[in-house]
């Protein structure tokens, strides 16, 4: 008589496991930029920022001005 074999079919990763595992993955895959590159382009988008809204606020001072003495 042969003995049964007690060797498993491996287990199906679960849904958050294989989650988490395809998201390492796919991270390992970018290409992160240099400090010094982070660093500019963080600047960029600092000064972008603050021109559009120094833009954006000299708009609104006129439209607000020339409202208020069409109204008055």
């Amino acid at each position: 008589m042969s003995k049964p074999t007690t060797e498993q079919a491996p287990k199906p990763d679960n849904a958050i496991v294989r989650y988490f595992k395809d998201t390492r993955g796919e991270l390992r895959k970018v290409s992160w930029p240099t400090r010094e590159q982070a660093t500019n382009l963080t600047l960029i988008v600092l000064g972008v920022t603050a021109a559009m809204a120094i833009f954006l606020g000299a708009c609104d001072l006129l439209f607000s001005t020339l409202i208020r003495l069409i109204v008055s």
